[in-house]
């Protein structure tokens, strides 16, 4: 499950994606377990959650290059793109609607972009977040 965002400019609402799994790791109790891969470039935290071993992604990057840490976590850990969540914005959802996808364009968004460039495949499911517009 990666988290898209603009590490480090936290409380913008680009950066949606990486608070959404912040509260995912405090709700599954592996919120101090947070450590930085340098392999991936990525703050990675290890979960389980109804029998499924989960790997939390939060990529060190800025958005337009998160897929470079997202294809290199894949590789570490042996996923392939349908066994890859991205949490991420949606300009054009309102703000806190959520919406599940599987596949398709990314819709402009460049983080999604970079996810479908560096894994080669669009087949990521993907959990948008509504930010509006401002």
């Amino acid at each position: 499950v990666a988290g898209l965002g603009n590490y480090g400019l936290w409380g913008t609402r680009h950066s949606v994606g990486m608070e959404v799994l912040d509260r995912l790791a405090r709700q599954l109790a592996v919120a101090e377990s947070w450590r930085v891969d340098k392999q991936c470039c990525a703050d990675v935290a290890l979960a389980t959650a109804h029998g499924l071993e989960l790997v939390l992604l939060k990529p060190r990057r800025f958005m337009n290059l998160n897929g470079l840490s997202v294809a290199s976590a894949a590789e570490i850990y042996s996923f392939g793109p349908e066994d890859i969540y991205l949490v991420h914005d949606d300009l054009d959802k309102a703000l806190g609607k959520v919406a599940i996808k599987l596949g398709g364009s990314a819709r402009g968004h460049n983080g999604v972009q970079s996810c479908i460039s560096a894994l080669h495949s669009n087949e990521m499911t993907r959990l948008r977040v509504g930010i509006g517009r401002p």
